[in-house]
């Protein structure tokens, strides 16, 4: 099974995104000129700041003395200092972990920093600052920069569905049967990150390294709270049940909206890249699922997302066409008839054979392993 790395190679090797990564260029370089420092706590690194070389370095959000910030503002380095009283980080380096935020969830959910930084959103939005915007629009690009490092070379199938599945039915188990096939498969599974099919799916990939006992059990223990209404605590509550029982789940990546703020991010994806814009996301999620995109029964959003993913396959803008998987048959010939258009969309294109229609989840690695050759 593929496991990625908490934090994978650089695309660029001139940034720097932890303190050790910082301690090990000044100690190997002995100057930072040109390097680009994100988000790194730099209090207690003054004699180093005093001490090196920092001409053209950009940083971002990294909190130092004013003797150090002063010295390398000298240099000619770029400071752009920590944003007070913001319940996020606009210059992160990593993407998120549901522990980060969920953190305070005994408080209750309001408490917790997704919590906290969707009521700031639905504040700042509301009155239009430039600020405000601009803050978002920095953190979702870092975002963006953390994500691609994240899944350098990952082969990542994503998997679409709506967020109405509810825990303990027999599609939310099919869902995290299919997320579980799929890591199994050495696939790195990609969803939305919120609630419903997409939690099925990361959960499903979190279950992969355990015995399938532990899926089934697992299942019955969510189904305790099976949607996040009336209680997101609840909810989330029993999610982290299931990973205290059952640590060292496998990985899989979450990316959510805070413009959805009513959905909650799941805490089954090990790694969360969750965004205030949320046509950001869509096309982001699309666009990184190199290995093909599964479309489990899903309405508006779902259908949305299949014709955002089909438009760049019939036009072959990202270059060739990928895999697209839609499972169950009636769904998606008779309730919401989507599968006979795309079929006439691929006709005489290449993406003809890049398309299949499935009835039920355990024909799915199959055929992406046919659509992929």
């Amino acid at each position: 099974m593929q496991t990625m790395p908490a934090h994978a190679a650089h695309h660029n090797d001139r940034e720097i995104e932890t303190l050790e990564e910082f301690d090990a260029t000044v100690s190997a370089r002995g100057n930072l000129a040109g390097f680009r420092v994100q988000a790194v706590d730099l209090t207690d690194r003054t004699r180093e700041l005093l001490g090196t070389d920092t001409a053209g370095a950009v940083f971002l959000g990294c909190p130092m003395r004013e003797e150090a910030a002063a010295k390398i503002r000298t240099d000619g380095a770029l400071v752009f200092p920590p944003v007070p009283d913001l319940p996020f980080d606009p210059y992160r380096g990593l993407v998120y972990s549901p522990d980060e935020l969920f953190a305070s969830l005994a408080d209750g959910y309001e408490a917790t920093p997704d919590a906290r930084a969707y009521a700031w959103f639905q504040r700042t939005r509301a009155d239009g600052d430039i600020h405000a915007s601009m803050l978002r629009a920095v953190h979702d690009d870092s975002v963006s920069d953390a994500l691609d490092e994240l899944l350098c070379g990952a082969r990542v199938v994503g998997v679409m569905g709506g967020h109405a599945m509810r825990r303990g039915t027999e599609a939310y188990e099919g869902a995290a049967r299919l997320g579980r096939e799929l890591a199994r498969a050495g696939f790195t599974v990609a969803t939305g990150g919120g609630p419903g099919a997409m939690e099925a799916a990361n959960l499903g990939a979190y279950a992969a390294p355990h015995d399938d006992e532990m899926l089934a059990d697992a299942l019955q223990l969510l189904a305790k709270a099976p949607g996040f209404t009336p209680s997101i605590t609840d909810w989330a509550t029993t999610a982290f049940e299931v990973r205290g029982r059952w640590p060292k789940g496998g990985t899989s990546v979450g990316i959510p909206t805070w413009f959805y703020g009513h959905e909650p991010p799941n805490p089954f994806a090990s790694h969360i890249a969750k965004y205030f814009a949320n046509a950001t996301r869509e096309d982001g999620l699309l666009a990184r699922s190199n290995a093909g995109v599964v479309f489990l029964p899903g309405a508006a959003g779902t259908v949305q997302e299949i014709f955002d993913n089909a438009t760049p396959n019939y036009y072959e803008s990202r270059g060739e066409p990928t895999a697209m998987v839609l499972v169950d048959r009636t769904h998606w010939t008779e309730e919401l008839p989507a599968w006979p258009l795309l079929q006439s969309l691929a006709r005489g294109r290449s993406m003809e054979s890049r398309i299949a229609l499935v009835d039920r989840i355990e024909e799915v690695p199959e055929a992406l392993k046919r659509l992929g050759d």
